[in-house]
């Protein structure tokens, strides 16, 4: 039987002839969690999107499964994969259950059924409250938690989300990392966009630092691969951000600090070195 692991193999991604990915390589096995890093641009949503069957590559094929993501039907993609948007659009005049309602097409069930799934889910998103509520009503804060509870209400077995705590506030991320890390804990893969490494630590838990990958993207390219715990990834951070980056220790937990002092642009930087 073949591994749920998400596999993109040497994937290209071509639009009005920039080119948004270049021959990315990568592996996200099943329970795995892996967050994905990178300059503003460097192609991380893309890289989702490809995933997802969203955006068709120029080259590389992207399987799930051991299937071609392109040879699934939607039903089956939504059985294995969901997709937390960085901007959630809704062109319709739903309320927040009827949306959630909506990501369980994939199910073979009833209205009630379907429902009550729905309120599971907006239950455990912490907006339970807004479930009659149009969604375009809603602050770009709470829309983002509706679409956490469409995450959920899929239940598929990989999740990927870009940047899933946008337009929260301070303790509304850390309950949103802290729900990441129980859905990881409970068996789910996760790919995470996101700019804060710092947020991871409330994913983890206890869990050691050693389990969650950090994957660098710069211009389209994967640029490194460390483990969250590795004293190697500050200077990796360092150098794709172009800023300094220090890992301090604080109440017992290392925490990453840009410091005073810019570094040169990573690719000119690298550019230079070769020369």
């Amino acid at each position: 039987m073949a591994s749920d692991a998400l596999e993109l193999a040497d994937v290209s991604v071509e639009v009005a002839g920039r080119t948004l990915l270049s021959r990315v390589t990568l592996r996200v096995e099943p329970g795995e969690f892996v967050a994905l890093l990178g300059q503003n641009g460097a192609g991380k949503s893309t890289l989702l999107k490809a995933a997802l069957g969203l955006v068709k590559p120029c080259a590389g094929e992207i399987r799930i499964g051991g299937r071609p993501v392109k040879q699934l039907s939607g039903r089956a993609r939504a059985a294995r994969i969901a997709w937390l948007p960085q901007h959630a659009v809704v062109h319709e005049a739903l309320t927040a259950v009827e949306l959630v309602v909506a990501a369980r097409f994939r199910f073979d069930e009833g209205r009630a059924s379907a429902t009550a799934a729905a309120h599971r889910a907006l239950a455990r998103a912490g907006v339970l409250e807004l479930a009659p509520r149009v969604v375009n009503s809603l602050s770009g804060g709470e829309r983002q938690r509706v679409g956490v509870a469409v995450l959920l209400a899929q239940e598929a077995p990989l999740l990927l989300m870009d940047e899933p705590a946008s337009h929260l506030d301070p303790a509304q991320q850390i309950a949103m990392y802290r729900l990441i890390g129980e859905l990881w804990r409970g068996g789910q893969s996760i790919l995470c966009v996101t700019h804060d490494p710092n947020l991871l630590h409330h994913a983890l838990g206890g869990d050691e630092p050693a389990r969650v990958r950090v994957v660098g993207l710069e211009a389209g390219s994967i640029l490194f691969e460390r483990r969250f715990g590795d004293p190697a990834l500050p200077e990796a951070l360092s150098r794709m951000f172009g800023v300094r980056i220090a890992r301090l220790s604080c109440d017992g937990v290392h925490v990453f600090v840009p410091l005073p002092g810019e570094l040169a642009d990573s690719r000119v930087a690298r550019e230079q070195e070769q020369r």
